[in-house]
């Protein structure tokens, strides 16, 4: 799930101080899960700028809705006729939703309400954390289902680092190390004689550094 907080308010009226009339869209996805995006927050944003506008005399128009996501072209097409007569559209989703707005409505004003933090779970609830890295090859069948792209400080593949000390990384005491917690788990799984298998090393090409990664498939591609 991607994780999303939303700007300081202030923030979103200095991108939009010159407007009339704006489009708040929330996104029903992952930002509502994660509370920073749904429909409750895009109707508070919305009412939050309203009020702040007024007390200073110059009143803001607003105009609401909630996609299904953000981040299918189908469901921002469903925006087509709110986007008339509006001076911009603040998009309350993830960096993905924003442009996907931006590509569609090519001559409004498209502003983002979040900040697009990283892709994570929940542990309890209203407390979200970073479990996986986006390197694009995966390899947590060979770490007992624990990321150490992400989960160790410095993305080490072959093992803790000599600041690890009592189960904790040299970071924080309240960080655990990865490594660590993979020797535990494939303790526990019977399996640690897979640490000592040789692994080629990775393939990192599939990740970030090449640039706008892509997935196709051919089985669902409709021509």
């Amino acid at each position: 799930m991607i994780i999303a907080q939303q700007k300081p308010v202030k923030d979103i009226a200095a991108m939009i101080s010159d407007c009339n009339k704006v489009l708040f869209v929330g996104c029903a996805g992952c930002v509502t899960v994660c509370l920073s995006g749904g429909e409750k927050e895009t109707e508070i944003l919305a009412s939050s700028l309203r009020i702040m506008r007024r007390l200073e005399q110059n009143p803001l128009e607003t105009v609401t809705f909630c996609a299904t996501r953000q981040c299918d072209p189908e469901y921002v097409a469903s925006l087509d006729n709110l986007v008339q007569g509006v001076d911009a559209v603040v998009s309350l989703a993830c960096g993905v939703g924003v442009q996907y707005l931006a590509e569609r409505f090519k001559d409004t004003w498209v502003v983002p309400a979040l900040d697009t933090n990283f892709i994570g779970g929940s542990t309890v609830h209203g407390i979200w954390e970073e479990i996986c890295g986006l390197c694009g090859d995966c390899v947590l069948h060979k770490t007992g289902g624990i990321c150490p792209i992400i989960r160790c400080s410095k993305s080490i593949l072959n093992g803790p680092c000599g600041g690890s000390q009592f189960g904790k990384c040299e970071i924080s005491k309240d960080v655990d190390c990865a490594w660590q917690l993979i020797y535990d788990r494939m303790q526990a799984l019977g399996k640690l004689e897979k640490l000592n298998e040789y692994q080629p090393p990775k393939d990192w090409s599939r990740s970030r550094d090449g640039g706008p990664r892509r997935t196709v498939r051919e089985d669902v591609i409709i021509s």
